[in-house]
């Protein structure tokens, strides 16, 4: 089985869905392909985020927010949306609502909460992928 497309989009692409990608690729890279965008992308990844993550050994040190505009939309197998707001292009793919706080503007109490939040259901659909693919082989 081929591994899914899976793009995390959140407001800024510079905290929540950074965080998920980051995971995304430390934990699930032999099932699926992480990107990240944001609906209205800020100009860096928070160094709150990236310094949270690196307590996580993920670095997101070379990572840049981008805009739906900068995905290949038609090549995503599912898209999970934190951004607390409906995607504003229909989607060719499933649509999965993640209920995550966003951290920006809070203190590293709140980046390491909403990290282990985004880490817990990161973890979570890896491990549906993985069965997936198992049942998939059989």
């Amino acid at each position: 089985m081929r591994r899914r497309r899976v793009l995390f989009v959140c407001i800024g692409n510079s905290c929540r869905s950074q965080m998920a990608e980051g995971f995304a690729r430390a934990y699930g890279s032999d099932v699926l392909v992480a990107e990240s965008a944001g609906l209205s992308p800020a100009l860096d990844v928070s160094a709150l985020t990236q310094a949270v993550m690196l307590e996580k050994n993920i670095d997101l040190g070379s990572h840049h927010p981008k805009g739906l505009e900068d995905v290949n939309l038609p090549s995503v197998d599912l898209i999970v949306n934190m951004s607390g707001a409906p995607l504003p292009a229909q989607a060719t793919c499933p649509v999965r609502e993640w209920d995550v706080r966003d951290p920006i503007g809070g203190n590293e109490q709140l980046q390491r909460q909403v990290a282990a939040q985004i880490e817990n259901l990161v973890m979570q659909l890896v491990l549906e992928l993985r069965s997936q693919a198992d049942r998939h082989r059989r």
